[in-house]
């Protein structure tokens, strides 16, 4: 018997990236790099709160990670 596994796709800041292992939105912002303080996310263009980072990153999200920006 094989076992298969299905990649997860998702977008992020506009770019396609696929895992083929699960993981958090907290360890994806990790694997990618990205800062975990100072940011705000937005999952299919609604408020992703970080109480919420320790869930699992859905099939095809659309991730938007913007940082704030002093100024005006």
């Amino acid at each position: 018997m094989t076992i298969t596994t299905v990649p997860i796709g998702v977008t992020v800041n506009g770019r396609d990236h696929e895992f083929t292992d699960p993981l958090t939105v907290r360890q994806l912002l990790e694997r990618l790099e990205l800062p975990c303080q100072g940011v705000a996310l937005a999952v299919d263009g609604a408020l992703f709160p970080k109480s919420r980072w320790d869930e699992p990153v859905g099939r095809g999200w659309q991730i938007d990670v913007v940082t704030a920006v002093q100024g005006g």
